[in-house]
């Protein structure tokens, strides 16, 4: 990588120990409004937890929105006949990236049948009447709680889990469209959460998680990322696209990784950490391995299928120095 490359990522990157502590208990809010100043009441009773507001009116925004903020909710407020609501949570819902994000819903005076219809469309609740603070604080706080235990969303890095991807590439294999899977981890992240600890492996993981889901959707916009656990990560992403995506996320990757180490680690190019054997062993700067298969090379029926193929390529990905991408060029 050349160093005007490094100093672009940097660039373009916020400060990380900065982001994050910023990051901390922040609450992000995706508002549609329509005469109602919701803003207000939010402040009031969210006293105790920082809270950004987002705003949007199309679907496509709310799109962009949840590819660059970790939404907590989607709030859509109306005093109108509400019918555009619907219709926008229906898409939602509809949509495997952002159906994991809670939505809810306020009109202060709406029939019993806009309350049905946005309970059956999929809204986690729906305030009207009166609007109560503190009532109203203790129903969003438990509609996001909620979805923070959902175990079909990986906690640490907000991206969907196991279920939703195995849904996501059920999903494309029945479209019989040809896509690609790509399968990232890292390499020596045990040495380096052992010598570092727990807080600072999890911002390694919220790392990956961000860089993957940054390049894959400013590349792919159709495309999806999920964390299946640890340190392992899936995306689904056209088959023009593998390089143009591998490479990128390598790049930002080896670019931010030093700022997650003690100056001294990245001059001697390594940390000395206690082996899987038991024997203190020295471990370089963590890298990234990443093994695709396409299905417009080979036929695949379910995922499973497509994992043990993944599972040798990430063999041979592994087996390469420094950050690398292998991708299956056989034909079934």
């Amino acid at each position: 990588m050349s160093p005007n490359t490094v100093d672009t990522i940097h660039e373009n990157w916020p400060d990380f120990a900065t982001a994050e502590r910023d990051g901390e208990g922040v609450y992000h809010f995706a508002l549609r409004r329509n005469g109602i100043d919701l803003e207000h009441h939010l402040r009031q009773y969210f006293r105790q937890k920082r809270i950004s507001f987002h705003y949007f009116s199309t679907f496509p925004e709310l799109q962009r929105l949840s590819r660059r903020y970790p939404l907590s909710a989607v709030l859509l407020a109306s005093r109108g006949d509400f019918f555009g609501e619907l219709e926008l949570v229906h898409s939602i819902r509809q949509n495997i990236q952002l159906s994991i994000i809670p939505v809810i819903a306020h009109h202060p005076d709406p029939p019993l049948s806009t309350i049905v219809a946005a309970y059956q469309n999929g809204v986690e609740d729906f305030i009207y009447g009166e609007w109560i603070d503190t009532l109203a604080e203790v129903r969003i706080r438990r509609v996001i709680e909620r979805s923070e235990r959902d175990l079909s969303v990986n906690p640490s890095t907000r991206l969907p889990g196991p279920a939703m991807i195995e849904q996501e590439v059920t999903r494309q294999l029945q479209m019989d469209a040809p896509f690609a899977l790509c399968y990232a981890d890292l390499d020596n992240f045990k040495a380096y959460n052992d010598h570092y600890g727990y807080a600072y492996g999890d911002r390694i993981i919220k790392l990956c998680g961000r860089i993957i889901k940054d390049v894959v959707f400013d590349l792919c916009r159709e495309g999806f990322v999920g964390h299946v656990a640890g340190d392992d990560f899936i995306a689904v992403i056209q088959h023009d696209l593998i390089d143009d995506v591998c490479q990128w996320i390598i790049k930002i990757f080896d670019a931010l990784i030093p700022n997650y180490y003690a100056p001294e680690d990245v001059a001697r190019g390594y940390i000395e950490a206690v082996s899987r054997r038991g024997e203190m062993e020295q471990f370089p700067l963590l890298t990234m391995s990443l093994a695709v298969v396409s299905t417009r090379l080979r036929q695949f029926t379910h995922l499973g299928e497509m994992s043990k193929v993944l599972a040798e390529l990430k063999g041979q990905a592994k087996r390469q120095p420094g950050s690398s991408y292998f991708v299956d060029r056989r034909r079934a």
